[in-house]
């Protein structure tokens, strides 16, 4: 079985590094329907993976100078605390029950839902927050507003493991219109480090990490992600993120029915 976590660690990144989204909106599910891991382990177990891969991208993105450390902090402000919060509330739920298991599904099929959306929309949302830029709220409580969409996300990302990448990135360009793209997907990258390894640490305390199978995926991912970037430039990606977010509907749908 190991030798198929890493293939799909391999498809997995290959999509990631050719949409740039992906990651945890596919792996989880991939793991929970096809392989018949238990939402909680395959929650946990992805949310290290996340932290790991994106390590790497936070390094570069800094190096460069593509992060807002200011509006990263602003989020893990949020978002820390709520994951921490999440698995204490998590970890009181009846041992040996099947609740924990409903509650993550439910959740990681509502935030592929959601993301979904981010991804279909995500243009028109940031045309809508160019357009309003100056508006009383975002002049006043921007900082705040900020740090409640951290929070918010602390949630759904312990609960699924899914919203660090393209929610967060929807988020950011709603509030922060005149960042440059590079800016708001690097801010993005590093703000999920922490709060992905907050939450995937919260959930090895619980017993959901499965470390053999991190290690296959990774294994798998780290070339897939780099051969979709090396041949991002010569597929349509518009063709490509309308494919995703119609599977992700698919996808979440029959989580949240089942």
């Amino acid at each position: 079985m190991d030798y198929l976590y890493t293939l799909s660690g391999f498809a997995v990144g290959a999509i990631v590094g050719l949409t740039g989204v992906g990651g945890g909106s596919l792996m989880t599910p991939l793991l929970v329907l096809l392989f018949g891991v238990h939402p909680a382990t395959a929650v946990g177990t992805d949310l290290l993976y996340a932290a790991l891969t994106k390590a790497g991208g936070t390094v570069a993105h800094g190096r460069k100078g593509h992060i807002d450390w200011a509006i990263t902090g602003r989020l893990a402000l949020g978002s820390i605390p709520a994951a921490a919060l999440t698995i204490i509330v998590l970890s009181q739920l009846p041992k040996g029950s099947n609740v924990l298991g409903q509650i993550i599904s439910n959740g990681l099929g509502f935030a592929l839902v959601l993301t979904a959306i981010a991804i279909l929309f995500g243009r028109k949302l940031r045309e809508y927050a160019s357009q309003h830029e100056e508006s009383a709220l975002r002049k006043c409580c921007l900082g705040k507003i900020t740090v409640a969409v951290g929070a918010i996300l602390g949630v759904l990302v312990t609960i699924s493991s899914v919203g660090a990448g393209a929610l967060g990135v929807a988020a950011l360009y709603f509030l922060y219109p005149k960042l440059s793209p590079i800016r708001i997907v690097g801010s993005d990258v590093a703000h999920a480090v922490p709060l992905t390894l907050v939450a995937g640490l919260g959930h090895w305390t619980m017993g959901g990490v499965d470390w053999s199978l991190l290690g296959s995926l990774l294994l798998g991912s780290l070339p897939g992600i780099w051969l979709g970037t090396q041949v991002s430039t010569k597929v349509p990606e518009h063709i490509l993120r309308r494919l995703l977010a119609t599977m992700l509907v698919v996808i979440g749908g029959k989580l949240i029915v089942a």
